[in-house]
């Protein structure tokens, strides 16, 4: 059994597999020649946070490989405060043959996979996000080839998105640069696991977009405030002004650049209308790619059903019965 809480501890060839997997996954429904590899298989969604991509992706991914998806909103689950972490994990994992968790703290996940009994998938938490960053590496596939040489310039602070798909990125041998604001770019705990973790990968800070994108295969942007730092707000706009993402910087990339976001945008915050909208951009097969890659991923983890033995009919010889002189 195996959990999906972040890309550290993925490996390079096990993302290329999963890559491939999800192409393959994706042309075979757009063919619609789908198959139900996961009939019978019910995935749990336990959601502290609001979502719409990552619950419809998901709860579509297990319905299209045949399987069926439960949410659980985490207030009525009571994540902590109605029952132990431990406790919701061991019972949910009897029900359950697969859970996501989005929640608030990457502590919640990691304590409810060292005691659940099924695969536990990181949907979305404050400091990881790998879902999203294998949607993106799809993405940048289908877009670029070969990925091993790209560069993706991250215009925004060191966050959850960020680190998972610098994590990706440095795996399969594409330049991350991230360009923030003064104090907000990657925490030092970061740093340390990626140089320990991903040794080859090219990780760089800058504290100038301009400067970031000039060499970009894809420019990435975030939202400026993420849920939980809405005290922030006032203070990130500021701090933030010179990092949109508009037709400006998008004109100083190479012309082959594509534009790339998370979702959900702020339209004229971290990136303006006309460039989100524009033919530059591949935010929203982005925002589909999700889908397709996350039905790799439960496949991955889940495995397909296991096919009973054919068993001959139970066709008896008569019993001849001895005759007696």
């Amino acid at each position: 059994m195996r959990h999906f809480l972040n890309l550290i501890d993925v490996t390079p060839d096990e993302i290329r597999t999963l890559l491939r997997e999800a192409s393959r996954l994706k042309a075979a429904q757009q063919r619609g020649q789908g198959k139900p590899l996961l009939r019978g298989r019910v995935l749990g969604l336990v959601f502290e946070k609001p979502s719409l991509r990552t619950r419809v992706s998901f709860e579509t991914a297990i319905a299209q490989l045949g399987g069926t998806g439960i949410f659980m909103a985490g207030h009525e689950v009571g994540i902590g405060a109605r029952e132990s972490v431990p406790d919701i994990a061991r019972t949910i994992s009897q029900y359950v043959d697969a859970v996501v968790l989005r929640t608030f703290q990457q502590a919640t996940i990691e304590t409810f996979a060292e005691y659940a009994t099924c695969p536990v998938i990181n949907g979305l938490s404050d400091y990881n996000h790998p879902c999203q960053a294998l949607g993106d590496l799809l993405t940048m596939r289908e877009l670029f080839g070969e990925l091993a040489g790209r560069t993706i310039a991250f215009i925004g602070d060191g966050n959850n998105v960020a680190r998972s798909l610098a994590v990706g990125a440095g795996k399969l041998g594409v330049r991350f640069i991230l360009a923030a604001p003064q104090g907000y770019g990657f925490d030092p705990t970061f740093m340390e696991q990626y140089r320990n973790q991903v040794p080859g990968g090219v990780l760089q800070e800058f504290g100038n977009p301009h400067e970031a994108v000039r060499e970009a295969d894809v420019i990435y942007t975030d939202v400026w405030t993420s849920m939980g730092q809405e005290a922030e707000r006032d203070t990130r706009l500021k701090r933030f002004a010179d990092f949109q993402v508009n037709a400006g910087l998008l004109a100083e990339a190479p012309k082959h650049a594509r534009v790339m976001h998370c979702l959900p945008a702020h339209r004229g915050e971290e990136i303006t209308g006309d460039v989100l909208d524009s033919p530059r951009s591949v935010v929203f097969p982005q925002a589909g790619n999700r889908m397709h890659a996350q039905k790799a991923l439960l496949v991955w983890l889940l495995g397909a059903p296991a096919k009973l033995p054919k068993t001959k009919p139970d066709v008896r010889k008569p019993v001849r019965k001895s005759r007696t002189r």
